[in-house]
C-alpha cells in the first residue's frame, strides 16, 4: 500500500482540551476549539436570553442568532430551505423521531425495513421497536470483504415491500464510506424512503442532501467539534409537513384549548419546550470553524493519517486491521491475544486515548468474529505525533503480553 504524506493542518493550539494528549477517540466525540467554547460562554453569559418568547431586545437578538443558525445548517448540508431543519438532541433522537413520526404512521404489517450489517445501535433499535409494534420485517444488507455496505447485494435483495432503508454514511467502526447517492437510487427504485446516518460523515465530508437525493439525514453536533445535546434532522419538507409531532408542550403549538390543540408547521411542531439555545449557538460556531478550514482539507488530512497508521500497524504481524484501506478518519484493529480493553488501558498509561469495545455495533462485531475492537479515530487536531505515540504504545502492549 502506498503511504500518503500527511496533510499539514496545524490546529492543535486551537483545542485547549488536547495539549500534549494523544486523543484518538474523535469518532466518539470531538474535542472543542476555543472559538466554540468562547461562543458558548458568551451565549451563557452576556448574550443569554430565551428565544421566540421575549419582546425585549436581548431575547430578540438571541432568537435571530438561533434562527440564523438554522439557515447556516441548511446551507452546510445543502438543504433547500431552513424549514427542513429540525433541532434535536442528537442523531439518536433524530432517528427515533423519524421512526415514531414517519415509520410508525406509514408502515403496516408485512412491510419491510432494510438496514446494513455495520449500523450503530441507534440505527437498529428504533426500527426494531417500530417493527415489533406494527408487524414489519427487518432485512440486513451484507458487507463486502473490505467492510463496505454491499450495494450490489442491496440492489438484488430490495423489493417493493421495502418501505424504508436506513444506512450509515460512514461506519463508526470501519470508516467505510457509503455511496449514498447510489443507495438512494436503489431505495427509490422500489418507492422506499431512505434515511442516512451522517454522524461520522459530516465532520469530514462535504454533504449535499439534495445531491445525495436522500429523504432523511441526521447528525450530531458533538462529533462536529460542537457541544453535546444538540443535533439535526433534515427531511424533505413534504415529509415533515405530513408527520405528526413527536412530543407535546410549549412552542410547538398553534392553538390550545381543552377540546382540541392544533400544531405549528414544521419544523416548529417537532421542537417542544425550551430548546437547547446555547447548543445551537455552539453548533453554529462549529460550522463556521470547520468551513473556514474546508472539509476537503480535513478529509485529506485524516485520510493521510489513517494511511500512515495502517502502514505502521500492518508491519506488526500480531495486529489485524478492519475496514477498507481508504477508511475515513477511523481505524479499528485487534491485537491478537490481548483484549481491546487491556490495549486501551495500557495505551492510556502512555498518554494515548483510544476507544475499546463493541462501539454500539454488536451485530458488526459478531460478523467480524470478535467481541470488541480497539479503535483509533482522528480529527482536525490530530497529527503525526499521535500516530507515532499509538505505534510506540502498541509496541509496549506487545512487550507486556509477550
Amino acid at each position: 500500500m502506498s503511504v500518503i504524506a500527511p496533510a499539514r493542518l496545524s490546529l492543535r493550539h486551537d483545542f485547549p482540551g488536547v495539549g500534549d494528549w494523544h486523543y484518538l477517540d474523535s469518532a466518539a466525540t470531538a474535542q472543542k476549539p476555543t472559538a466554540v467554547i468562547d461562543a458558548i460562554a458568551r451565549a451563557y453569559g452576556a448574550d443569554y436570553a430565551t428565544v421566540h418568547r421575549g419582546v425585549y431586545a436581548r431575547s430578540a437578538n438571541m432568537t435571530l442568532a438561533y434562527e440564523a443558525a438554522r439557515r447556516k445548517v441548511a446551507d452546510f448540508i445543502g438543504a433547500a430551505s431552513d424549514s427542513e431543519i429540525v433541532y434535536v438532541r442528537g442523531a439518536t433522537e433524530g432517528i427515533n423521531l423519524v421512526a415514531q413520526c414517519w415509520a410508525a404512521e406509514q408502515l403496516k404489517a408485512g412491510d419491510r425495513i432494510l438496514l446494513s450489517m455495520l449500523e450503530h445501535h441507534s440505527n437498529i433499535v428504533p426500527w426494531q421497536m417500530v417493527a415489533e409494534k406494527i408487524g414489519a420485517v427487518i432485512d440486513v444488507v451484507p458487507l463486502t470483504d473490505d467492510g463496505r455496505i454491499d450495494l450490489d447485494a442491496m440492489a438484488a435483495m430490495i423489493r417493493p415491500e421495502h418501505r424504508l432503508v436506513a444506512l450509515a454514511h460512514v461506519s463508526n467502526v470501519l470508516g467505510s464510506v457509503l455511496d449514498a447517492r447510489r443507495a438512494a437510487d436503489i431505495a427509490h427504485s422500489v418507492g422506499a424512503k431512505i434515511l442516512i446516518d451522517g454522524c461520522q460523515a459530516v465532520p469530514r465530508l462535504a454533504v449535499d442532501v439534495q445531491a445525495l437525493d436522500c429523504d432523511f439525514y441526521v447528525f450530531s453536533a458533538h462529533k462536529l467539534y460542537g457541544p453535546t445535546g444538540i443535533g439535526v434532522l433534515w427531511a424533505r419538507k413534504a415529509l415533515l409537513d405530513a408527520m405528526p409531532p413527536y412530543q407535546g408542550g410549549g412552542s410547538m403549538i398553534d392553538k390550545v384549548t381543552f377540546e382540541k390543540t392544533t400544531y405549528a408547521p414544521a419544523p416548529t411542531r417537532f421542537e417542544a419546550g425550551t430548546p437547547h439555545i446555547v447548543g445551537v449557538v455552539g453548533l453554529s460556531a462549529a460550522i463556521d470553524y470547520v468551513q473556514a478550514i474546508g472539509l476537503d482539507a480535513i478529509h485529506a488530512h485524516e485520510c493521510a493519517l489513517v494511511a500512515k497508521a495502517r502502514a505502521a500497524l500492518e508491519s506488526m504481524n500480531s495486529i489485524r486491521l478492519f475496514g477498507p484501506e481508504d477508511s475515513a478518519g477511523i481505524l479499528s484493529f485487534e491485537l491478537r491475544g490481548v483484549h481491546p480493553h487491556d490495549v486501551g488501558t495500557i495505551l492510556d498509561e502512555t498518554g494515548v486515548a483510544i476507544r475499546a469495545g463493541h462501539h454500539c455495533a454488536q451485530p458488526l462485531m459478531r460478523h467480524l468474529g470478535v467481541e470488541a475492537t480497539a479503535r483509533a479515530s482522528f480529527g482536525i487536531y490530530s497529527d503525526e505525533s499521535d500516530v507515532d505515540a499509538l505505534v510506540k504504545g502498541l509496541e509496549r502492549v506487545r512487550k507486556i503480553f509477550g
